[in-house]
C-alpha cells in the first residue's frame, strides 16, 4: 500500500500542472519587484550572484551541463553557459519547453525578454552592457536539446540522452520541492538526479524555504513541501551529496506579492563524491 501512496501523491502533483500558465508564472516572479536589477536585495539578482560565484570558483568543469525541470526560464544556465560547452534544458510540461524552443530557435513571441538577464550577468563578469548579445548567442549555441524528465522516476531521462559517464553538473531551480507531495519524495527525486551526474560533479540546487504553496497562473494553487535549512542538509546527505556551501535569501516584505507564501530561498553547491 505505501507504494500505491507515494504514486498517487505524485500522480496528484501532477495533475496540478496541467493548468500551468508560463506566461503568468513569468510575470509572477521574473518581473519587477521580484527581478529589479537596480536593486541589490532583490530576488533574481540574489540568485543570479549565487550562480556567478559557484561557477567561477575554479572547482567546476566539463562538458555537459544539465538544467533539471528548467520551467519556462533561462538565468540559471546564462553564467553556466560560459564554463560549459554543451548544456541540456529539460522540463516535465511541454509548455514550458516550447516557451524554451522559442527562444533557444530565435523564433519571436516569447513571454519574457530576457535582455536584461543577459545584461546583468554579463555586468557580473565584468563585460560591457551590450556584451549581451554574445551571451544570447553563445547560450543559443551551447544548448543542444531541451528534453522531458520525471525527477519522480529512477531514471528521470530517456536512457540515451546523456553520455554513459553523466553530466559533469547539474543545476535545478524551484524544481523539486514544488512537484513533490512530501519531503521523502522530495528527498528520493534528489537522489534520482543524483545518478545523472558523474562522480565528483556539482550540483547547484535553488528552492523555495517555508512555502507551502504557489500560483502557477490564476486560480492554479500548486502545493510545495515547505523545507528549512535543516531538511534540505539532511535530504542532500541521505540523498548522496557532499555539500560544500548553502546560502539563504530572506525576502524583503515588499517581494511578497501574493503569489506565493515563500519566506525564504536557499542556494546550495553540493558535490557527488
Amino acid at each position: 500500500m505505501e507504494g500505491k501512496g507515494k504514486g498517487n501523491g505524485v500522480a496528484a502533483m501532477a495533475a496540478c500542472y496541467q493548468r500551468f500558465d508560463p506566461a503568468a508564472y513569468l510575470q509572477y516572479n521574473y518581473t519587477p519587484p521580484r527581478a529589479d536589477f537596480s536593486r541589490k536585495d532583490s530576488i533574481v539578482p540574489w540568485k543570479l550572484a549565487c550562480l556567478h560565484r559557484a561557477f567561477t570558483e575554479g572547482d567546476i568543469s566539463g562538458e555537459l551541463l544539465v538544467d533539471i525541470g528548467s520551467g519556462p526560464t533561462l538565468y540559471q544556465v546564462m553564467s553556466g553557459c560560459e564554463v560549459f560547452s554543451k548544456v541540456l534544458l529539460t522540463d516535465f510540461l511541454e509548455v514550458n519547453r516550447q516557451e524554451l524552443r522559442r527562444w533557444v530557435q530565435n523564433e519571436g513571441g516569447c513571454n519574457l525578454d530576457w535582455t536584461p538577464y543577459l545584461q546583468h550577468v554579463c555586468k557580473l563578469e565584468g563585460r560591457g552592457p551590450s556584451a549581451w548579445t554574445e551571451k544570447a548567442a553563445k547560450l543559443r549555441k551551447v544548448i543542444t536539446d531541451i528534453l522531458p524528465v520525471d525527477v519522480h522516476c529512477s531514471q528521470p531521462l530517456t536512457p540515451d540522452a546523456l553520455p554513459s559517464a553523466g553530466a559533469d553538473c547539474l543545476v535545478s531551480c524551484f524544481c523539486l520541492e514544488s512537484v513533490s507531495p512530501d519531503l521523502a519524495a522530495f528527498t528520493r527525486a534528489l537522489g534520482h538526479i543524483r545518478k545523472l551526474l558523474r562522480g565528483g560533479g556539482h550540483l547547484m540546487l535553488i528552492g523555495a524555504l517555508g512555502e507551502s504553496y504557489y500560483f502557477g497562473g490564476p486560480g492554479v494553487r500548486i502545493p510545495v513541501v515547505p523545507l528549512n535549512e535543516a531538511q534540505v542538509c539532511a535530504s542532500l546527505t541521505e540523498a548522496g551529496y557532499t555539500l560544500i556551501r548553502l546560502e539563504v535569501y530572506t525576502l524583503p516584505q515588499d517581494m511578497r506579492v501574493g503569489v506565493d507564501d515563500v519566506t525564504g530561498i536557499f542556494f546550495v553547491k553540493a558535490r557527488k563524491d
